[in-house]
């Protein structure tokens, strides 16, 4: 590739040999990265405005599951928001936004990234328990203790990560070899450390559970099919409530299996220590991370029909009309 020249190919000419040099790409990396800039971010932060809207809105849909999906859909909507946008630009030109603002950047992605690994934990109990102890879901699983647990997932996510990264704040951007960087450095103790709290452990608990949670629902639903036969009208409410708790595990599960195909390879890169911003592989694994937060919104259309009716009641204004928030949506 032809050299440019220096006043040209530095972040900051006037800083000489201590400004960073210009990304240079070419016109094909240039079009696509237009179109991811433009079009991930804008669906990421469309959909999960409309989780967050319905959820929100409609009484119905206040129960300790879509609690959690709400918390999930709020992260999510910060990664199409923030995370997507800031990382498009880090990774593809300079960092004129100061250190400051890196750090500030940095720690979002960590606790975002923290947060949704603990929706997805607590989704899982979610599920253990309403599978695997049903007659006690109602007085254990409250709506009140999950959105206890929501914010407790939050605010130690915010906690951890700043106790983690807070060295980098005493000294901005100590760690950036040069003006137009944004580097946040982690030793191997450090990472090792988050390595299991964030990825190993949690990813455990959530294949265990759904494990335990798969094994259950299978028993259940061949005995649901032996009540069917032999008294199907006195045992029809129970047989209801069964198949819609188990339906909403098999679609919870497929948000975990996305989620975990999205979550593995972004860890593993890390694990093995490659450069997220300089290895292009490492780059496409990092993006595909982030392209999690505009598939769940999908699966919630594909998978939950009051979602759907709560999109078009959005989407027609009906939502504005007085006392919607009582609306039928199931």
């Amino acid at each position: 590739m032809m050299e440019m020249q220096d006043g040209v190919e530095l972040c900051f000419p006037h800083l000489s040999n201590s400004s960073c040099k210009k990304p240079v790409s070419s016109l094909s990396e240039l079009v696509v990265l237009w179109v991811v800039l433009s079009s991930l971010p804008v669906l990421t932060v469309m959909l999960n405005l409309l989780v967050i809207i319905s959820v929100s809105h409609y009484r119905q849909l206040h129960t300790p599951t879509n609690i959690l999906l709400l918390s999930l859909a709020v992260s999510d909507f910060l990664v199409g928001l923030v995370i997507i946008p800031a990382g498009v630009i880090r990774v593809t030109t300079c960092w004129f936004l100061g250190d400051l603002m890196c750090f500030l950047y940095n720690c979002l992605c960590y606790i975002i990234t923290s947060a949704s690994v603990g929706d997805m934990v607590l989704i899982s109990i979610d599920r253990y328990v309403a599978i695997c102890d049903p007659l006690h879901y109602p007085t254990r699983v409250t709506e009140r203790r999950v959105k206890l647990c929501v914010c407790l997932c939050w605010l130690c996510s915010a906690i951890y990560n700043l106790l983690f990264v807070k060295d980098d704040l005493t000294l901005l951007g100590k760690h950036n070899s040069c003006y137009g960087e944004c580097v946040i450095f982690i030793d191997d103790i450090s990472g090792t450390v988050d390595l299991v709290l964030t990825f190993i452990l949690p990813v455990t608990v959530i294949i265990v559970l759904y494990m335990r949670v798969f094994v259950v629902a299978v028993s259940q639903a061949r005995a649901m099919r032996s009540h069917v036969t032999a008294a199907k009208l006195q045992l029809s409410v129970t047989i209801k409530t069964k198949k819609s708790e188990l339906k909403a595990a098999r679609t919870l599960g497929v948000l975990m299996i996305v989620f975990l195909i999205s979550f593995c390879p972004y860890f593993c890169i890390s694990l093995v220590g490659a450069d997220l911003l300089n290895n292009s592989s490492a780059s496409f694994v990092f993006h595909l991370y982030y392209f999690n937060s505009c598939l769940n919104p999908v699966i919630y259309a594909l998978f939950y029909p009051w979602f759907r009716k709560a999109v078009k009641f959005i989407l027609t204004l009906q939502i504005l009309q007085p006392g919607s928030c009582q609306a039928n949506i199931l």
